[in-house]
C-alpha cells in the first residue's frame, strides 16, 4: 500500500458559545466498522446554555449485543426496538447545523458515521468537541478524566452509569462545567472539523498474514529468490495480479505494495513505463525482473531464516532506524538515557526540589526555552506546554512578560520567576489542588521505564500535545516494527489516512488541532513484533522550532492518569521528531521518550521503516 498522506486539519476557537448536540452511544464493540449501535440519546443544547431538544431509544441491531455486563442491553431488551435507519433521519435532524459533544467524541463520531453510512444517509457533523481532551487541556484536580468522576468535579449527579440517557444527561452538565473552567483560563476549544460521511461504510481489509521469515535482502543479478524476501509489482502482467500475489506468498515471498530501499526485487514486463515504482527501484538499486523470470524463479525458492520471537536486544538501544537516521545529523544535545524500575504508584523517597510541580516556560528564543525545560525536569518538575489548573509555577524569560497568557496567569495568581529562581528553587509542596500527580514518572529526553503490568493492562495510550497557539500542521503516526526495525507489511504504518491497523492493535485519534494520540493494545501484537515507533511530522515549511516543546504522556486507556509523561524539545529546523517507542525487553513492555528531530520530511522516516508515501 503506497500511503497517501491527505488531511483535512483541525482548527481551533477561543469562542464558547455554539448550538451543541451532546452524542452518547453505547454499542456491541469496540470497532465501528463491525459492531452496531445498541442506544443512542441526542440532548440539544442553545448558545445560552438552554435545553432545546432531547431523544433518546433502544436500537435493534439485527447482533449479539456483546458486552451485557458492560451495558445490560440484552438481545430480549433490544428485539421490537426500531433499526437505526429507522432514526437516522430523526438523530440527523439534532445533529445538523450544531456542534457534536461526545466524551471520548471520536468512538462515538466513528460508530454513528457508520452507522449513518450503512442507512446511505449524511452524518450531518461539520465539527465536534471532546469533553475528554477539552478536560485534559483545563487540567482539574481529578484522579482521572472518566464521566463519573468528572461527573463528581462539576458537582454533576449520576444515576445510572453506561445508560445512555443518562450519560449525555450527566455531560450537559460537564459541558457547561468544563466551558467555564476553559473560560477561566482563557483556553481555545479543541473543535475539530469532520469531513463529509455518507456512502457505504469502508472496513478495513482483512488482517495481512505477515510473512514468517525475515527479510534477507536484495536479490542476486540471476536469483534465487529466498523466503522472506520483500517483492513488488508493478504494471499489466499477463498472469492476473491476485493470482501473482497468491503464488508469490504461498512461496513465503513478503508481497508489499511500494517499493523502498528494503524491496529484495520489482517484477515489472515494461521497465520503460512511466511507474513511481520503477523510478524508486532505479533511485535505490532494487533489481528488477519481468514476469516470465519471476514465475521461473518462483519454481525454486530457496530456504529463509524465521523471525524470532519475544527476544529483545540485550541492551537498551535505540530501534535500528532510529540509530541510523541519528548517525546521518549531529544530535541535538540530551540528557543521558535513563531505565527506570517498575513502580507500585508512588514518588522516590527522595523528592527534588520541583518534584510535583508543573511549570511552564513563557518567551526566550527556542533554544534557550529548551535548556530551561530541561533543567525543569532535572530538578524533579514536569515542563508544561500549555496554561491548565495543573501548573503550578511559571518561568518568564526575555519576551514572555508579553505573552498573551501572561494576564490570565496574573489573574489566577500563578507564581511567576525569573530565570534565576531555577538556580535555588524553593522546596515546598505543589499548590493545593494543582501540580503533577504523585502516580505520574517524569522522564528525561532518552529516559526509559516498564510499561507496569501489561500483562493485566494491554492497552496503553500514547498521547502528544503541543502549544496551543501553533498554525503548524502536525501529523502523528505509528509504525509496527520486527526486529529488524522494518514494518512486516505496509498496514503496519498508521497515520490520518489509515488510523487504524487491521488487526486492531493500533489506532489513531485526533482530539483537536493541538493534540494527537495513538491507542496501542499490546496483547493484539503477535510475538514477532518488537517495536511501535511513535512519530510527528511537520506538513510543508513550518519547523518544530516554531512549534516548540512537545508533550508525551502514556496511560492506561484515553481517560485514565498518565502513567509517564516527558516534554520533548527538537532544535530549530527539524520537520520531522520520533517521540516515543514501545518496544520488548523480555517478556515485558517498555517505554523510551526520544525526541530526536531530523530535517527530513515523513516521506524519509517512513522508506526507512519500509513504507513509500505517496503525498
Amino acid at each position: 500500500m503506497t500511503s497517501a498522506v491527505t488531511s483535512q486539519r483541525p482548527s481551533g476557537t477561543g469562542d464558547y458559545a455554539f448550538d451543541w448536540a451532546l452524542v452518547d452511544v453505547e454499542t456491541s464493540g469496540l470497532r465501528p466498522y463491525q459492531d452496531r449501535v445498541l442506544s443512542v440519546a441526542v440532548v440539544t443544547i442553545g448558545p445560552d446554555g438552554e435545553r432545546t431538544g432531547e431523544f433518546s431509544t433502544l436500537l435493534n441491531p439485527g447482533c449479539d449485543p456483546g458486552p451485557v455486563h458492560v451495558h445490560g442491553l440484552t438481545a430480549e431488551r433490544l428485539r421490537g426496538a426500531p433499526t437505526f435507519d429507522q432514526v437516522a433521519g430523526r438523530i440527523g435532524a439534532m445533529l445538523q447545523d450544531r456542534v457534536m459533544v461526545a466524551h471520548n467524541a471520536p468512538f462515538d463520531y466513528d460508530f454513528l458515521a457508520h452507522e449513518f453510512a450503512r442507512a446511505r444517509l449524511w452524518l450531518p457533523v461539520t465539527q465536534r468537541l471532546c469533553t475528554l481532551a477539552l478536560n485534559r487541556r483545563v487540567g482539574p484536580p481529578t484522579d482521572d478524566l472518566r464521566l463519573g468522576t468528572l461527573a463528581a468535579h462539576y458537582g454533576v449527579r449520576q444515576v445510572r452509569a453506561h445508560d445512555a440517557l443518562d450519560d449525555v444527561r450527566v455531560l450537559s452538565g460537564i459541558l457547561r462545567g468544563s466551558l467555564d473552567a476553559a473560560a477561566r483560563l482563557d483556553l481555545p476549544l479543541p473543535l475539530v472539523p469532520c469531513p463529509p460521511r455518507q456512502g457505504t461504510p469502508i472496513a478495513l481489509n482483512p488482517p495481512k498474514t505477515p510473512c514468517a521469515f525475515r527479510n534477507p535482502g536484495r536479490m542476486s543479478q540471476n536469483g534465487p529468490l529466498q523466503q522472506g524476501m520483500k517483492v513488488a509489482i508493478t504494471g499489466d502482467t499477463a498472469v492476473s495480479r491476485p493470482e501473482l500475489v497468491a503464488r508469490a506468498v504461498s512461496a513465503c515471498l513478503n508481497v508489499m505494495t511500494s517499493v523502498t530501499r528494503h524491496t529484495s526485487v520489482l517484477v515489472a514486463n515494461d521497465r520503460n513505463a512511466d511507474s513511481a515504482k520503477l523510478r524508486r527501484a532505479a533511485a535505490e538499486g532494487v533489481p528488477v525482473i519481468d514476469e516470465h523470470t519471476f514465475l521461473q524463479l518462483l519454481t525454486d525458492v530457496r530456504a529463509g531464516a524465521e523471525h524470532t520471537a519475544g527476544s529483545a536486544p540485550a541492551m537498551d538501544a535505540p530501534s535500528a532506524p532510529e540509530a541510523r537516521l541519528r548517525s546521518q545529523r549531529p544530535a541535538a544535545p540530551q540528557s543521558p538515557a535513563r531505565v527506570l524500575p517498575d513502580r507500585s504508584g508512588s514518588r522516590p523517597l527522595t523528592a527534588l526540589p520541583l518534584t510535583a510541580r508543573r511549570v511552564l516556560v513563557l518567551g526566550g528564543a527556542h533554544i534557550d526555552a529548551a535548556e530551561v525545560r530541561s533543567r525543569v525536569v532535572a530538578l524533579g518538575g514536569a515542563a508544561a506546554v500549555n496554561l491548565s489548573a495543573r501548573v503550578t509555577d511559571v518561568v518568564l524569560l526575555p519576551g514572555g512578560e508579553s505573552d498573551r497568557r501572561m494576564a490570565r496567569i496574573t489573574a489566577l495568581g500563578l507564581a511567576v520567576h525569573e530565570l534565576g529562581w531555577l538556580d535555588a528553587p524553593a522546596a515546598g509542596p505543589a499548590p493545593a489542588e494543582a501540580g503533577l500527580s504523585a502516580a505520574c514518572l517524569v522522564l528525561p529526553r532518552g529516559g526509559v521505564t516498564d510499561l507496569a503490568d501489561t500483562r493485566d493492562v494491554p492497552r496503553w495510550t500514547v498521547t502528544a500535545t503541543w502549544a496551543q497557539r501553533t498554525s503548524a500542521e502536525i501529523d502523528v503516526v505509528a509504525f509496527v516494527l520486527d526486529e529488524n526495525g522494518q514494518v512486516r507489511a505496509d498496514e503496519d504504518f498508521v497515520f490520518y489516512g489509515a488510523p487504524e491497523s487491521p488487526d486492531g492493535s493500533l489506532r489513531l485519534a485526533i482530539d483537536g488541532p493541538a493534540e494527537q494520540a495513538v491507542a496501542v493494545d499490546l496483547s493484539l501484537l503477535p510475538t514477532t513484533v518488537r517495536t511501535v515507533a511513535i512519530a510527528a511530522a511537520i506538513d510543508r515549511t513550518s519547523t518544530f522550532g516554531d512549534v516548540g516543546a512537545v508533550e508525551i504522556t502514556a496511560a492506561r486507556d484515553r481517560s485514565a492518569e498518565p502513567f509517564v509523561q516527558a516534554t520533548l524539545d527538537a532544535a530549530t529546523t527539524e520537520r520531522t521528531l520520533l517521540l516515543a517507542e514501545i518496544y520488548r525487553r523480555g517478556p515485558r513492555w517498555r517505554l523510551r521518550a526520544i525526541g530526536q528531530g531530523y530535517d527530513h520530511g515523513l516521506d524519509t522516516l517512513a522508506r526507512d521503516y519500509g513504507v513509500d508515501i505517496e503525498d
